[in-house]
């Protein structure tokens, strides 16, 4: 997949949730979304940024946004992150990698001189008709809701 640029029509989704449940981005047309991908549940930055999403979601649903998270963490897990921090948005279980890689944010890592393959922190702004019309790569895990604002 090549880089997707603001502007551009955001990729399908057609996964599940941590309840199981068939998740489509089609189901919220009508509707601005809030895509953010992050690295792995229950790891201090991915909670940062996951509970002031959380702490903020009144806020973000009051400029008109739906919040949707998306790693590649199991559906068990992703119940788990959710119960342990009452998170109420839902949480993509992307463990085949396809969400990831039709954003292009499955990349090349590196941390202490290792490489790996992981997800880039990358947060997608989807408005009401499914098109791109911001991409935020420098995440502030800690204060990401003003970035979307």
């Amino acid at each position: 997949m090549s880089k997707l640029n603001i502007g551009d029509k955001a990729p399908e989704i057609n996964s599940v949730d941590q309840n199981g449940n068939q998740i489509t981005l089609d189901q919220y047309k009508g509707k601005k979304v809030v895509l953010y991908f992050y690295p792995k549940d229950m790891t201090s930055g991915c909670t940062a940024q996951s509970c002031n999403l959380s702490d903020n979601y009144t806020l973000l649903q009051k400029n008109g946004y739906d919040v949707i998270g998306v790693s590649c963490d199991s559906i068990k897990r992703h119940q788990k992150f959710i119960e342990k921090h009452s998170l109420p948005f839902n949480l993509i279980s992307d463990e085949d990698q396809k969400v990831v890689n039709d954003y292009g944010v499955w990349q090349l890592k590196k941390f202490m001189g290792r490489e790996y393959m992981g997800i880039v922190r990358t947060t997608f702004l989807i408005d009401e008709n499914g098109m791109i019309e911001d991409i935020i790569e420098k995440v502030n895990t800690k204060d990401h809701t003003s970035q979307i604002l």
